[in-house]
């Protein structure tokens, strides 16, 4: 799928519009359509008129209600998958203010029980000690306090035991030299420490070894809706579930090549030591 970015919001009205038509042209009322597909009355006006972004699923459904052979059914099918993708660039990000984004991440969170973490270059806020949050940001204009206290406030979520969470960081995540070596052998403490949490999985993929796979980007994914891509220049949200389940699937991939527990534990400290005496 080939998509530009300013499209995004359009397709979601497109989909609207061609949900709609599609259901007049078969002569089917809302009622109808809603109980053919199980769903209620007010989730298909609110998908026909664009307040819902409707799922993969939802539009399946809805297809094969209404006749799978209609000539537009993959135009919708088309429509639905760009819908359900979002374009988050950093400058816009930026200009509404990097603590908004933490609140939405705030949210997202509190709604999610399962977390995977790929981490190919860089730690996420959610094991980083302040000065390495600080120095992500570094580039951003301005008093960046309040996003560094919301930062650190979202860590809290990690101690919540209705959730779990597994992080897997390369080797060169953890030990690209961010900060000066005693700040950097303190965050490496901190994944430690986190490791610890009995909600916590923390595993590195070393350098070291063969690992017959190449990947491109830092990803995260929330249970089974979501997906957040992370590009130099923003991020992609993927909600269709063939993506989720693709990102689901790389994750299973590259988990066999991690070590864990006491292993994952030795290198921290091992990497942490050398930090230390590169100071003296």
């Amino acid at each position: 799928m080939i998509f530009e970015p300013g499209r995004l919001g359009q397709s979601r009205s497109d989909l609207a519009e061609a949900l709609r038509s599609l259901r007049k042209r078969a002569g089917r009322t809302q009622t109808w359509l809603a109980r053919r597909c199980n769903m209620s009355q007010t989730k298909i006006s609110n998908m026909e008129s664009g307040k819902l972004v409707p799922a993969i699923v939802d539009v399946e459904l809805v297809l094969e209600a209404l006749g799978p052979g209609d000539p537009t059914a993959s135009q919708i099918l088309e429509l639905v998958r760009t819908a359900n993708t979002e374009w988050q660039d950093h400058w816009t990000s930026r200009r509404r203010g990097l603590d908004k984004k933490q609140n939405e991440l705030a949210r997202l969170e509190s709604v999610t029980t399962e977390f995977r973490f790929f981490l190919l270059s860089a730690i996420t806020g959610l094991l980083a000690t302040p000065e390495y949050i600080r120095a992500s940001i570094a580039d951003v204009p301005g008093d960046q306090s309040r996003t560094i206290a919301k930062k650190l406030q979202r860590q809290s979520v990690l101690y919540d035991s209705s959730k779990t969470f597994t992080f897997l960081l390369t080797e060169q995540a953890v030990r690209w030299p961010l900060l000066p070596p005693l700040a950097m052998a303190m965050q490496l403490d901190r994944i430690a420490s986190a490791s610890r949490i009995p909600s916590v999985r923390v595993g590195i993929i070393p350098l070291a070894g063969h690992v017959p796979e190449m990947p491109l980007n830092t990803f995260t994914v929330y249970d089974r809706r979501i997906v957040t891509v992370e590009t130099g220049t923003g991020a992609l949200v993927l909600r269709d579930h063939r993506d989720v389940n693709a990102y689901r699937e790389d994750f299973e991939r590259y988990e066999p090549y991690a070590m864990f527990g006491a292993e994952c534990l030795e290198l921290l400290n091992e990497w942490s030591g050398i930090f230390t005496r590169q100071r003296k």
